[in-house]
């Protein structure tokens, strides 16, 4: 289960943004509508989720009606606030959406598309779990308007999924990417490198059934072990090893070698697509900073600077909308300081990079020791961009302390 929501200040029980909010409404604007239930709660995973025992008063049958009631929330608060724009990307997130019926995710779909409209060719994504896609299931997404479909692969070995208590059958990625293709829906496959037991056959061994499977998209991420999660503490008590930099590093170079040699193209640090119009624009809009609203448990918002979140337990959501108060739990507004260091943090991730010029005056001479040290492309630099080198990005968070500390 995910640690606690941050402080911040209370957030106004009627939704309403600040009248001296300054929306800028040529800045795209997203939906992430996240659906917090999983069958299983994995080792490693931290995300606001919960399994049918930890619900306690809350029926994932009712959640698309609940989510409902803050879809028009959002609609009269963003209509008063002259912030309504169509949407130019939505991401079902979890938890596992697809453990909801289809028709819950083109109800919820069909909802915020009346209520903020869709952008000519939108991009509308749903996450899912190998185990849950079926054909049927996969037409019925495309029908209701989904473009794509991002299937939680992780890992081809049996062994490293159980290490991750991943249930899903691997077998069952394969007839899932092709549920998908076959009802005209493009593909991402995500996977995780890293884990406990995980060798780098191992993992070449993941990233060769990756390929075979030919998805327009990749992402890896190395595993992270975060506090209060049940991997965390079998770590502790010395029941598995922590997991090894070196050996992760070994993994992203490997991962690096292979995408590219398949045609794939790096454009985040985790993230690999063959085109650049098969990338995540979804993520892309949270790394440039643009404007969303996050409906569901735990979910995070952001409009013109501002940012709230809700409560995190589904029957507490539930009991808020059903009393029509929004469901925001808290709120902030980041100082300049503040936002400079997530643009740096977030812009510095993509293959495009951050200006020179955007980074923080004195800060910008670093950039030259960042180019001796092999960190940042120097050509690049030269054109007046931040851009990692593969060295880089193995050591991304260091280049960021550099470029804001």
């Amino acid at each position: 289960m995910a640690g606690p929501l941050p402080l911040g200040d209370p957030a106004p029980s009627d939704g309403r943004l600040p009248a001296d909010l300054p929306i800028d409404p040529s800045v795209p604007f997203s939906a992430y509508l996240h659906i917090p239930f999983c069958r299983v709660r994995c080792g490693y995973c931290d995300f606001n989720t919960y399994t049918s025992s930890e619900l306690r008063g809350a029926r994932q049958e009712d959640y698309a009606s609940t989510l409902l009631a803050e879809i028009d929330l959002a609609r009269r608060v963003l209509g008063e606030a002259g912030a309504l724009r169509p949407m130019d990307t939505v991401f079902f997130g979890g938890g596992t959406p697809t453990l909801l019926p289809a028709g819950d995710l083109a109800r919820m779909l069909g909802a915020a598309v009346s209520a903020f409209g869709l952008a000519e060719g939108a991009e509308v994504t749903v996450e899912a779990n190998p185990d849950t896609v079926t054909p049927e299931v996969a037409r019925t997404l495309a029908d209701a308007g989904v473009t794509r479909l991002s299937i939680g692969m992780q890992s081809a070995v049996p062994h490293v999924l159980a290490a991750l208590d991943r249930t899903h059958d691997p077998d069952n990625v394969r007839t899932a990417v092709a549920a998908a293709k076959d009802a005209g829906l493009a593909v991402s496959v995500d996977l995780i490198y890293g884990a406990p037991g995980e060798s780098l056959a191992n993992w070449e061994a993941s990233l060769d059934a990756a390929l075979e499977l030919e998805s327009d998209h990749i992402s890896a991420y190395a595993l992270i072990i975060e506090d209060g999660t049940k991997l965390a503490r079998q770590i502790r008590r010395g029941e598995v090893p922590t997991p090894d930099d070196d050996l992760q590093a070994d993994m992203y170079e490997l991962a690096d070698r292979r995408l590219d040699a398949a045609g794939f193209e790096w454009y985040e640090v985790s993230n690999w697509a063959r085109s650049e119009s098969q990338r995540s624009r979804h993520n892309l809009a949270y790394w440039r900073g643009s404007d969303w609203w996050g409906f569901g448990p735990g979910a995070h918002s952001h409009v013109a600077g501002l940012r709230w979140w809700n409560v995190k337990h589904p029957a507490a959501y539930a009991q808020r909308l059903s009393a029509s108060d929004s469901p925001a739990a808290g709120t902030e507004r980041p100082d300049e300081d503040a936002r400079m260091l997530e643009r740096v943090l977030l812009q510095s991730r993509l293959a495009e990079g951050i200006a020179v010029a955007d980074l923080p005056a004195g800060n910008r001479p670093n950039v030259a020791g960042l180019i001796a040290d092999g960190l940042v492309d120097a050509r690049a630099a030269v054109q007046g961009r931040v851009r990692l080198t593969l060295r880089g990005r193995l050591l991304a968070d260091a280049v960021v302390r550099e470029l804001t500390d």
